[in-house]
């Protein structure tokens, strides 16, 4: 296994295991595809494990399957942040046992999401619910009886004030950090908890801080070199050097012609014969 947090991990939506899996792969590479498909999320699968793993092929064999894997879309290298408070870093090889397409890893690997297709239609005898669906500032306000029973609001009184709640969540605070703001050194006995919340929510209210770019959560790698790349860039998960079908033309040279190299030729002769002046 690798260290906590790093190692496979599994994309999403993936068929069920069938003897068809890697048919379509050489010998090598679905003998490889299988051993990895096989491994646990977070299990190391790096060339020397992989080598290590089985008798068959060495380190430069499972580096070479691995670069082909990838070119038939069963997995991806990426780095990726814990989480938006934690700039740590981490290092994960996303593996599919059903190829996708450069596409599919594009969208998944910028959202975390798989494009699937659309959900079927709901049967007709389902009765439609018709109740929208509560906000995330409705959700927080009703959470602060179960917080605190002192702040144990009505449905009124949520609705009522769920637009000073959603200026609170617009400002950046997170549910957990409403909750504790709202229900910190309350009175013994409240006599109004609609009152009170609304009086709390108009005086606390944190400042409005500036939006600040996002850092990517997910940086993907060329399977080969390593280098970052964007998701579009990559081709079969491999950087343009790294797939090498692109030759790279060199600028063309500047042709002069016989009138100009005389001209340039006269004027070196004319200043070698010039002596020089002290």
């Amino acid at each position: 296994m690798a260290s906590p947090g790093y190692g496979k991990q599994s994309a999403p939506d993936q068929r069920p295991r069938a003897a068809s899996d890697f048919t379509h792969l050489p010998a090598r590479e679905a003998y490889l595809a299988s051993l990895v498909d096989r491994l646990p999320d977070g299990a190391a699968m790096d060339v020397k494990t992989l080598a290590a793993l089985q008798p068959h092929y060495g380190q430069m064999a499972c580096r070479t399957a691995l670069h082909r894997l990838s070119a038939a879309g069963h997995l991806r290298r990426v780095r990726e942040r814990i989480s938006s408070r934690d700039c740590r870093w981490v290092f994960r090889t996303y593996f599919s046992r059903t190829p996708r397409s450069d596409a599919w890893w594009a969208h998944f690997l910028a959202t975390g999401e798989a494009s699937t297709a659309a959900a079927p239609d709901p049967p007709e005898e389902r009765t439609p619910d018709r109740t929208p669906p509560a906000s995330a500032a409705y959700a927080a306000l009703a959470g602060l009886g179960l917080a605190d029973s002192r702040l144990a609001l009505s449905a009124a009184d949520c609705a009522a004030l769920e637009p000073l709640a959603a200026e609170w969540l617009a400002r950046g605070t997170t549910p957990a950090l409403f909750t504790a703001a709202l229900t910190a050194s309350l009175p013994p006995d409240v006599h109004s908890p609609a009152g009170l919340t609304r009086r709390r929510l108009i005086d606390k209210l944190p400042p409005d801080r500036p939006l600040l770019q996002q850092q990517p959560a997910r940086i993907v790698e060329c399977t080969d070199c390593r280098t970052p790349c964007r998701p579009h860039v990559l081709l079969g998960g491999l950087c343009r050097a790294c797939r090498g079908n692109e030759a790279i033309i060199p600028p063309p040279r500047r042709q002069l012609s016989a009138t100009a190299v005389r001209r340039h030729a006269d004027r070196a002769r004319q200043a070698m014969a010039t002596p020089l002046r002290s």
